[in-house]
C-alpha cells in the first residue's frame, strides 16, 4: 500500500476507517518513503534546474510569488539562479511532483487506487527563520511529511465547514481581516513539526506554517487527498443526461428571455428528475469505481 509510506499503520487504519476531522500527528514516517523522496534528491533538483519552471513557485512571505522570469531562462528553470533565490530567504516549492517524479508518480497513484481520491504531492524548500506561504486553507485533506529540518504549524479550526474546489477557496474569498483575527486570538493547534514526523491536516483547517530555526532549513511535503463527496456523484449522474436527445436540443434565441428560460428550466428539471429516477445506481457505481480510480483532479 503506498499510503504505508507515509504514515505508520495506526495512521492508515484511522484513515481508511475514520476519516479525520481533527488534526493528528504521527512521530514515525515508515522509512521506506526516504528511499522514495529526499532532501537530498530537492536540493539536486535546486542545483540543476530539471524541475520544469511551470512546476515551481518561489515567495517570500509577506510578498505575492516571484515572477517564473526571476528563476529561468528562456522558459528553463535556471538551477544557479533559484538556488541564490533559496540563499536569499525565499522558499521554493515544487508543485506537482507527480508529474515529474516517477517515484511521486507512483505514489500518488498507489494512493488513488487504495482511497479513490485523486492525489498530487508538492515539496517546500523554506530557508531558516524564513516563511513562504502565510495564513490559507486547503480544499482537500493534506499529510505534511517533514523530511529535514522543523516547521511551526500554527492552525485554527475551520472557518467554513467541508470547502471543496472552487467552493469557499481561500485564496478567492481571502479578507484580511481574518488574518489579524487569528493572529490576535491564537492558534488553536501548534506544533513544531519535526524531522520524520507527519501532520494530518483536515481539509479547511486554516494553518500558518514557518520555519523557526535560525540555522536548519525546513523541508517537507505535502500530499493532498482530494476526497470524493455526494456532489461528486452528483455532477457524474446528471453528465449521463448527454445521452439523451432532450438535453441535446437546442434552445430557441426566442426562450433566453426570462420567460422562456423559466418554462425551459422547469421542462429541464422535470426531465432531469425523470432521467435520474431510471438511472441504475447499480450499473453507475461501477462507472463510478472506474473514475475514482482514474480520473485526476489536480485543480480540485
Amino acid at each position: 500500500m503506498s499510503l504505508t509510506l507515509l504514515l505508520p499503520e495506526a495512521g492508515v487504519r484511522h484513515l481508511m476507517t475514520h476519516w479525520p476531522d481533527q488534526i493528528h500527528v504521527y512521530d514515525s514516517v515508515p522509512a521506506a518513503l526516504d528511499r522514495e523522496i529526499n532532501a537530498t534528491t530537492l536540493y539536486e533538483w535546486i542545483d540543476t534546474g530539471c524541475v520544469p519552471a511551470a512546476e515551481i513557485a518561489v515567495v517570500k512571505a509577506p510578498n505575492p510569488s516571484l515572477n517564473a522570469a526571476s528563476f529561468s531562462i528562456n522558459g528553463r528553470t535556471d538551477g544557479p539562479r533559484l538556488r541564490n533565490l533559496l540563499d536569499n530567504g525565499f522558499t521554493v516549492r515544487f508543485g506537482h511532483m507527480e508529474r515529474i517524479s516517477p517515484a511521486m508518480h507512483r505514489l500518488a497513484h498507489g494512493v488513488q487506487q487504495e482511497t479513490g481520491y485523486s492525489t498530487f504531492v508538492h515539496a517546500f524548500v523554506t530557508p531558516p527563520g524564513e516563511q513562504g506561504l502565510r495564513h490559507h486553507w486547503d480544499q482537500q485533506m493534506t499529510l505534511a511529511i517533514q523530511l529535514a529540518g522543523t516547521k511551526r504549524w500554527d492552525c485554527w479550526k475551520p472557518l467554513y465547514p467541508a470547502p471543496t474546489r472552487d467552493y469557499h477557496d481561500s485564496s478567492k474569498i481571502w479578507q484580511e481581516k481574518w488574518r489579524q483575527e487569528w493572529t490576535a486570538a491564537g492558534p488553536d493547534f501548534t506544533h513544531d513539526l519535526k524531522t520524520g514526523e507527519v501532520l494530518v491536516l483536515p481539509r479547511g483547517w486554516v494553518h500558518n506554517p514557518h520555519n523557526i530555526s535560525d540555522t536548519e532549513t525546513s523541508v517537507h511535503l505535502t500530499v493532498a487527498i482530494g476526497e470524493r463527496t455526494p456532489y461528486w456523484i452528483a455532477e457524474e449522474m446528471v453528465k449521463t443526461a448527454i445521452h439523451d436527445p432532450t438535453f441535446r436540443a437546442i434552445i430557441p434565441p426566442s426562450d433566453t428571455a426570462n420567460d422562456g428560460l423559466r418554462t425551459m428550466a422547469e421542462r429541464t428539471r422535470d426531465s432531469l428528475i425523470n432521467h435520474l429516477q431510471n438511472l441504475d445506481a447499480t450499473k453507475f457505481a461501477d462507472t463510478l469505481h472506474h473514475l475514482s480510480r482514474t480520473t485526476l483532479e489536480y485543480t480540485h
